[in-house]
């Protein structure tokens, strides 16, 4: 592979890593360019995408898991009675709120499902399955 080749995909990866996090970005514009370029495999660059964005999810997970430890703090971004609606919430509807991970809002539940102990090879299966799927639908709906 040539090495703009790689550097699109290396770029798709950071793009898709990034809008996972709590970071406001959306990396289905580089997902769309790529393939309207055609800078690789159809099956490639939706790959790399997704594991992207898996990881940057899995961050999220990470940092719900700890972030409980910083709860009192004057900048902890959420106050007690939030954390306990939102924890509230995901008990009542589990970990199949993570099938709502591939949704702009969806950072939201990848970071409570660290903070309610979601086991990570779960988390990972239902995030990296609905993250996949959305991008397969992109590459799909682009033809």
């Amino acid at each position: 592979m040539d090495p703009a080749a790689l550097a699109a995909l290396a770029g798709m990866f950071a793009a898709a890593f990034g809008a996972a996090t709590i970071l406001p970005f959306q990396s289905e514009i580089v997902f769309a360019a790529l393939l309207l370029a055609e800078a690789g495999p159809v099956w490639l660059i939706v790959a790399v995408a997704s594991v992207g964005n898996t990881l940057g999810s899995m961050v999220n997970w990470a940092m719900g898991r700890w972030i409980e430890h910083f709860r009192h703090r004057r900048w902890f971004p959420m106050t007690d009675a939030q954390l306990a609606r939102a924890q509230g919430w995901y008990a009542r509807w589990g970990v199949w709120t993570l099938l709502l991970s591939w949704a702009p809002f969806g950072d939201g539940f990848t970071v409570i499902a660290g903070v309610m102990r979601t086991p990570l090879w779960l988390f990972t299966a239902l995030v990296g399955a609905v993250k996949t799927a959305r991008y397969l639908a992109v590459a799909w709906a682009l033809g």
